[in-house]
């Protein structure tokens, strides 16, 4: 069973971009929560229904390596997949490429803790552990 995956498309605002004309080396993370977001939602668990349920995935880590440039207009396409590297947390992986040529711009991960209303670590719920792992509670 492959994880799940979802893909967007963005295009580079002009607020994004800086002086170099790309754009500017935050945006990415803008970028990742949009797509994670999006992820969450297509697979039927939007985060305003985790956290209504008493759940939260705060970021533990984040990376980011910037792969090309990508200027005002730019039209991106935003593929992220969703996995479990351990049995409280969630990885999203994301890749930025340009929609047209497919040549990259940057690629990262966020890793995300599951943790409870108290900010305490839980084991992720049973449905999310079934959609990443294909199985009843994580690996």
């Amino acid at each position: 069973m492959s994880p799940p995956a979802h893909e967007i498309f963005l295009r580079v605002r002009y607020s994004e971009t800086d002086q170099m004309g790309t754009y500017y080396n935050s945006r990415p993370l803008e970028w990742f929560e949009c797509a994670r977001s999006e992820l969450m939602r297509a697979i039927g668990r939007p985060y305003t229904e985790i956290e209504a349920s008493g759940l939260f995935m705060p970021v533990r880590e984040a990376h980011v390596e910037y792969l090309g440039k990508a200027q005002y207009d730019d039209l991106l396409r935003v593929r992220t997949v969703l996995t479990m590297p351990s049995r409280a947390q969630v990885r999203f992986d994301v890749e930025v490429t340009h929609a047209e040529t497919g040549l990259p711009v940057c690629r990262g991960y966020t890793i995300h803790a599951v943790v409870n209303a108290a900010g305490k670590p839980v084991r992720p719920p049973e449905w999310l552990a079934e959609l990443v792992c294909g199985k009843k509670g994580a690996s």
